[in-house]
């Protein structure tokens, strides 16, 4: 692919070496539909092989959502659906596995919420610089499925097992002070002070060592590769519960802005 083929993501390069990528959907937030959910699997290799980026920065569009999760057409469609999820694991696999393989060291601007497929993209980033004011979730469990996405492989190396078990299993919001606090990111700033400063550690590395810097990320990253049978794992068990009642729930409940009653809760 090349750059020019992909709809939702935009690029720049605000100096030699960097490539900022912004998630391009502003009018809904910039929430992941089935198009975007599958070019954030496809951009990763196609800056790998791009001799003039030596660093990636990316962020969201407008200054109210990096990302805002999925989009609730695209997510009531799969349920239920065979085909639809067994694709959509596959997807969501491939976001994991190719930012992990991509050699160029990756920094997310979270600039405003993040949620789902977008989440995954921000955090899986080697540096992280987050909004103080904004939010983050793992959603999973309040549309009745299981966290599968990133978190599992991600969260308990970031934050500890026992805040990783919390969030994920009560799905409750955590802000950017608050993260940083809890090392679920490198660093929280000020709204206005978040893609300044990416863009200020893009720069440093985009001006190191470049095969020292990729080789430490290669190696750093041989933890997250350890964490991949429960991935794996985790990963099914979310798409499995896609066949199940409570997601049909889950999504309806978040459709019409209520408490959802689940039939397992019964």
């Amino acid at each position: 692919m090349q750059y020019s083929d992909f709809q939702f993501l935009k690029f720049d390069h605000p100096e030699p070496g960097v490539l900022l990528i912004t998630i391009n959907r502003p009018d809904v937030m910039n929430a992941t539909n089935a198009r975007l959910h599958w070019e954030l699997t496809r951009i990763w290799p196609v800056v790998n092989d791009d001799p003039l980026v030596r660093v990636v920065v990316i962020t969201g569009a407008g200054d109210k959502a990096f990302s805002a999760g999925g989009d609730l057409e695209w997510i009531e469609e799969m349920v239920g659906d065979a085909a639809k999820i067994a694709n959509t694991m596959q997807e969501a696999a491939d976001i994991v596995y190719r930012m992990l393989d991509c050699d160029k060291p990756i920094v997310s601007a979270i600039n405003g919420v993040a949620v789902g497929a977008g989440l995954a993209v921000a955090m899986l980033a080697d540096i992280s610089i987050m909004s103080e004011s904004a939010r983050i979730t793992d959603g999973h469990v309040r549309l009745g499925v299981a966290a599968g996405d990133h978190a599992v492989i991600l969260w308990p190396l970031l934050c500890g097992m026992a805040k990783a078990k919390y969030y994920l299993m009560t799905a409750d919001f955590v802000d950017g002070k608050e993260a940083e606090r809890i090392g679920l990111v490198s660093f929280s700033a000020p709204a206005e002070e978040v893609l300044p400063r990416a863009l200020k550690v893009a720069h440093k590395l985009a001006t190191g060592s470049q095969q020292a810097i990729r080789f430490t990320k290669k190696s750093l990253n041989n933890w997250l590769r350890m964490a991949g049978p429960a991935f794996d794992n985790s990963l099914a068990m979310e798409m499995l519960c896609f066949l199940g009642e409570d997601a049909k729930e889950g999504v309806a409940a978040v459709k019409e802005k209520r408490a959802p009653n689940f039939p397992s809760a019964r």
